[in-house]
């Protein structure tokens, strides 16, 4: 005979789930098509950001001390001082964001996080961490079109020049 007792049921408890605040639905903004053409250009620019800091010996500022791996773009560099300036440049760049894009990019572009696992730890709807992921790295192409970080689309078709200088 067993020592072990057969229970017919098994019983479970957890805490009661807490209700979620309501959220306020914001109204759909317009994708400018112009710049979403950008959006992986901007995040290979931030992987290789991420590849020369670890490189360069030093942890990009906006992330800490957590250690995560990176690749590409055609950002020419040939000298350690070009990589320091690069990485300034790149820095300078992301302090201009505000802190919930800074958040989004850098869990998603820079710590190569999931939008499930980014959703579940900031608490939101998996679309609408994909929706202010794509305003935040517009924000930024923007940013890198700007101080000339990227090259903006060139048509040989003669169409208009479009100046992405951010308005302040």
């Amino acid at each position: 005979m067993s020592a072990a007792l057969v229970l017919p049921w098994v019983w479970g408890f957890a805490e009661p789930e807490r209700a979620e605040p309501a959220v306020v639905a914001e109204p759909p903004r317009a994708v400018n098509p112009g710049i979403a053409f950008y959006r992986k250009y901007t995040e290979a620019l931030l992987r290789r950001y991420v590849r020369m800091s670890m490189e360069a010996g030093r942890v990009p500022s906006l992330l800490g001390k957590e250690m995560f791996r990176g690749n590409v773009t055609s950002y020419r560099v040939e000298s350690f001082e070009d990589v320091v300036i690069f990485l300034h440049d790149v820095e300078h760049c992301l302090e201009k964001l505000d802190a919930g894009q800074r958040g989004l990019v850098s869990r998603i572009a820079l710590q190569e996080f999931t939008v499930e696992e980014t959703s579940k730890l900031l608490r939101l709807n998996q679309r609408t961490v994909i929706r202010r992921y794509g305003e935040a790295l517009d924000c930024l192409t923007i940013i890198f079109l700007a101080v000339k970080m990227l090259e903006p689309l060139k048509s040989c078709q003669g169409g208009e020049s479009v100046d992405y200088a951010p308005s302040e």
